[in-house]
């Protein structure tokens, strides 16, 4: 976007694209070697305990002879997005306006394979994104009895997986 070597001086250039002028000049730099090193643990040690915030993974990391602050750990794992898994407030409560859709099986005693089956969708992280995984599962013996994978959340794949559970009854 700017051209160093234009007859027009960074100066303007940079007013006139809204941009300042230290965010022209900014190189970033490099992440040491150590640094590195302890962000791949960082990574290791989140893995191990998801729950684990800044304060555990701190604890965590000096019981390995590795001195970090705990802000500096913070940073670090802001930069890397790693946030710890905790319950929550309110997670439960229905949207304004939300239907509440009545349970249709209540008493209905389940004692035979294909009386009711059920249909889930979950997601399984990847390195870049989420694959999305249907599956058609039978109630009293808990057998699959279809599946399918998907990149994206649209409705086709689980119309496969529902066929083809069918198709199999």
């Amino acid at each position: 976007m700017i051209d160093h070597s234009h007859d027009l001086r960074v100066v303007k250039q940079a007013k006139m694209l809204r941009l300042s002028r230290s965010s022209v000049y900014y190189l970033p730099r490099p992440v040491s070697p150590a640094r590195l090193a302890i962000m791949r643990r960082i990574d290791a040690l989140h893995l191990e305990h998801p729950f684990a915030g800044s304060r555990m993974l701190r604890d965590l990391l000096r019981a390995e002879c590795v001195v970090i602050g705990r802000l500096a750990l913070a940073t670090l794992m802001r930069r890397m997005g790693i946030e710890a898994l905790y319950r929550r407030p309110n997670t439960s409560k229905p949207a304004p306006g939300h239907m509440i859709f009545p349970y249709l099986l209540r008493g209905l005693v389940v004692d035979r394979p294909n009386q009711v089956w059920a249909m889930d969708i979950t997601y399984i992280p990847m390195a870049r994104g989420f694959v999305y995984l249907a599956a058609v599962v039978d109630w009293f013996s808990r057998r699959v009895l279809a599946w399918r994978l998907s990149i994206t959340l649209e409705a086709e794949f689980c119309l496969e997986a529902v066929g083809e559970a069918l198709a199999r009854a």
